[in-house]
């Protein structure tokens, strides 16, 4: 990036600045990810966070966040945004809740096991990590799952071993596409892990600024390795080329 005044670097959390685990609650960011950011963001137009995660999670996950000088964080696909300590989102859907409470019977229907529900606010995910046969699960899952998301007016995102039920109208492609316009980006970087960062991806495309997509590499993902302009091993790998550029960045 020849003009770091003008770039907008956006991350996916999980599997990027977060190993998977097994019990998405227990997650943690990479330690050395915040000093990172603030540093970077010392050099850039911005820096934002783009997830579905919810933005209360994100800050509790990685707490020494909320210090990053000039951070956003665009959760739940960009519905709820933090910035200078404050949170802003419009009221939660209503589908929501309601395709959260008849998941448990959907779920003892099929006779699965190790599958658990995650409540994210505005959505609600399936995960199958710790089932003793994740992929199948998840298999099983894909057609009950789209016709109760059907039902109540929601979308399914699928991810690495897990479906998530959400409202329609707001992926990251359209949140990051929205806030580059909105700082007058002149280029882009986007990280992600999961197929939920391709629409990151084609936005960064779409914005005809110069952009860079980043692959945080694993085993269970490759369709979004295939279109990365860059690939990483995981999250180490994720904060070594951040870590890399505000270096290059600072000697410029």
């Amino acid at each position: 990036m020849s003009d770091p005044a003008g770039a907008v670097i956006g991350l996916d959390f999980d599997g990027t600045l977060s190993p998977i685990v097994p019990d998405p609650a227990t997650a943690v960011i990479h330690p050395k990810a915040p000093a990172v950011l603030a540093e970077l963001g010392a050099h850039i137009l911005a820096v934002a966070i783009v997830t579905g995660r919810p933005v209360a999670t994100v800050l509790e996950l990685g707490p020494d966040l909320a210090g990053v000088p000039g951070l956003v964080i665009l959760g739940h696909y960009g519905f709820e945004r933090w910035e200078d300590g404050r949170i802003s989102a419009p009221p939660p859907p209503p589908g929501v809740p309601r395709a959260e409470a008849e998941l448990p019977l959907l779920l003892d229907s099929l006779g699965l096991v190790g599958v658990s529900i995650e409540d994210k606010g505005r959505a609600v995910a399936v995960h199958t990590r710790r089932s003793p046969d994740p992929e199948g699960a998840l298999a099983m899952l894909r057609e009950p799952l789209a016709k109760l998301a059907e039902k109540h007016g929601l979308v399914i995102e699928p991810g690495r071993l897990v479906l998530e039920l959400r409202p329609p109208g707001m992926d990251k492609g359209h949140a990051l596409s929205l806030f580059l316009a909105e700082r007058a980006a002149r280029s882009v970087m986007f990280a992600g892990d999961d197929l939920g960062d391709l629409a990151a991806f084609d936005a960064v495309r779409a914005s005809g600024l110069p952009g860079v997509t980043v692959c945080s590499g694993s085993a269970e993902v490759t369709a979004l390795a295939e279109r990365a302009d860059i690939v990483v091993d995981g999250p180490e790998g994720v904060v070594a080329l951040l870590g890399e550029l505000t270096s290059a960045f600072s000697r410029s």
